[in-house]
This record gives C-alpha cells, sequence and structure tokens, in this order.
C-alpha cells in the first residue's frame, strides 16, 4: 500500500516553493500526496513582487474538511506543513493533524518550523515563532528546522556539535521524537562545506556536504518533504538522512550549472528518484 501524504503549504505558478517544490519530489518517489495550499501567489516572495491570494483560514479548513467527508483520512500516513503564514492558518494544520490522528493513530506529523535564517534573521510575523514554539511543536512528531531556527524555537545558541545535540535534545523534550537539523555551520569545519543532522531514539547522525555558492528559495521545503518520506518508506533516520542529503545537493547543484534562480525540480528528477548515495553518514552519538 502506498504511502499518503497530506501537504498543508503554499503553491506558486513560476517556480518552485511550497507545495510547489514538494509534491513533486515526493510522487517521484510513489507517495500519494494530497497538495493542500493556503496561498495562490504567482511567484514566491524573494522576488519582492508577487500576485494572487492568501487564502482565508476558513477557505483552508474547508478543503479539508471536504477531504475528510470522503472518508479518506484513514489514508494519511503523514500531515506535512510548513511556512505559516499567520497564527489561524496554525490552527487549521493542528486540526487537521488532530483528525487525521483520530483517523489513523499511526500517522505523523511532520512540521518544517519556517521561521528565518542566520543571513536574514527572523523573517516571519512575531506571532508565528510564539505559535509553533508552544503549540505546533509539541504537536509534532518530526520537525526540520534549520541550526538558527533550532535556537529560536529552544531559546539557546547552538554553535558546535556538542551545543546543537543539546538544543535538540530541549527541542525534543517540547513534544518531536524526531529532528533533523538543516544548515548545520560548526566553527571548526572544513571550509566550503555544511551538515545536516538527524536525531532519532539514542542516534544522532551527520552528513557532510559541500556548501554550494547559491540561495534556492524552495530547498527546504524540497528537504523536508524527501526526509519525511524517506523516514516513512525506510524507517531508518541515518538511511533518509544519507538519501535526502544526496538529492538535495545534487538538486542544487543542477540549479547552479543551469544559471537559473529558480530550481530545476524537474530537471534534477532522477537525483531525487534515485539518490546516488555519494555522502557518507557518520554517527555521532
Amino acid at each position: 500500500m502506498s504511502t499518503t501524504i497530506l501537504s498543508i503549504q503554499s503553491s506558486v505558478a513560476y517556480g518552485h516553493v511550497g507545495n510547489s517544490a514538494a509534491v513533486f519530489p515526493m510522487q517521484r518517489l510513489g507517495v500519494e500526496v494530497w497538495p493542500v495550499s493556503t496561498v495562490v501567489f504567482s511567484n514566491h516572495t524573494g522576488y519582492g513582487q508577487w500576485r494572487g491570494p492568501m487564502l482565508p483560514a476558513d477557505d483552508v479548513r474547508e478543503v479539508i474538511t471536504g477531504v475528510g467527508e470522503r472518508e479518506a483520512f484513514p489514508e494519511v500516513d503523514a500531515v506535512l506543513s510548513g511556512y505559516q503564514g499567520g497564527t489561524q492558518i496554525g490552527d487549521v494544520v493542528l486540526d487537521a493533524v488532530a483528525q487525521v490522528k483520530a483517523a489513523n493513530p499511526d500517522a505523523i506529523y511532520a512540521c518544517d518550523p519556517v521561521m528565518g535564517n542566520a543571513t536574514s534573521g527572523c523573517f516571519v510575523h512575531p506571532d508565528i515563532p510564539v505559535l509553533l514554539r508552544e503549540r505546533v511543536v509539541p504537536q509534532a512528531d518530526l520537525i526540520t528546522p534549520n541550526q538558527f531556527e533550532l535556537g529560536f524555537l529552544t531559546g539557546t545558541e547552538p554553535d558546535d556539535m556538542e551545543s546543537t545535540l543539546a538544543s535538540v535534545d530541549a527541542a525534543r523534550a517540547m513534544g518531536p521524537s524526531t529532528v533533523l537539523v538543516t544548515s548545520v555551520l560548526q566553527p571548526d569545519r572544513p571550509d566550503d562545506t555544511i551538515e545536516m543532522l538527524a536525531v532519532h531514539g539514542d542516534g544522532a547522525w551527520v552528513v557532510r556536504t559541500e556548501h554550494l555558492p547559491i540561495k534556492c528559495n524552495g530547498s527546504g521545503d524540497v528537504t523536508a518533504a524527501l526526509f519525511t518520506t524517506h523516514l516513512l518508506q525506510t524507517g531508518d533516520p541515518a538511511l533518509a538522512l544519507g538519501r535526502t542529503a544526496s538529492s538535495v545537493w545534487d538538486l542544487v547543484k543542477t540549479t547552479l550549472d543551469s544559471g537559473r534562480r529558480e530550481l530545476q525540480l524537474v530537471q534534477a528528477q532522477e537525483h531525487l528518484a534515485a539518490p546516488r548515495m555519494q555522502f557518507e553518514v557518520t554517527r555521532v552519538r
């Protein structure tokens, strides 16, 4: 029986962020995806100009209610959420998670707690970090923050591996059993490298890749989608980490080589469907 994911995220016509970044990679991995849009924009907001509506929370809720009326929630293996434009959308997501888990107690909630990054700082409405910290993360089974967001969520300053692991433990004490930390930048790392860290149960694993000189909007959305999928399909966090890192690096490299700004998802699809596994995953705990 195929994996089914209810993905509640933004949608854009041009380019790839939110569901427009996450759905296709999951489908290429054989996942049945039910996308629910929270916004329908012409393009991502990084351009400074965009058109289209942010959907009212009640409209998003209606779409999810309609899915429930098809008696489909027992089929859902995971609810996936990303950037939350307002606190009311957070309520809708949490209601959806509660309904899905009532119908299928084995279902998980995977939350990408989008708040900002080390370069730009926090770029969401001030209410969002409070919502994520106090209400959303405690309901999540899996979270995929970057290192900056991990610190913001836990009130810590993760830096080296020891402090980052301590911050992850603080996050897991809030509720999630699994944490994937992206954009880990240790002070003693080799130049032009970046790491991802996965923690689950008693184990923690890290993978190091070359840090490519490009900022790709939507790469975090792809990362969260791939890791969630691989973890559901394999039950192995180390394998899920290796597959995710491989696919995301090849996707970003394909985008860099293309000279284009938007993720080259279609062009890199074989790397998404069949990761090359070119990076070593190391157990650190």
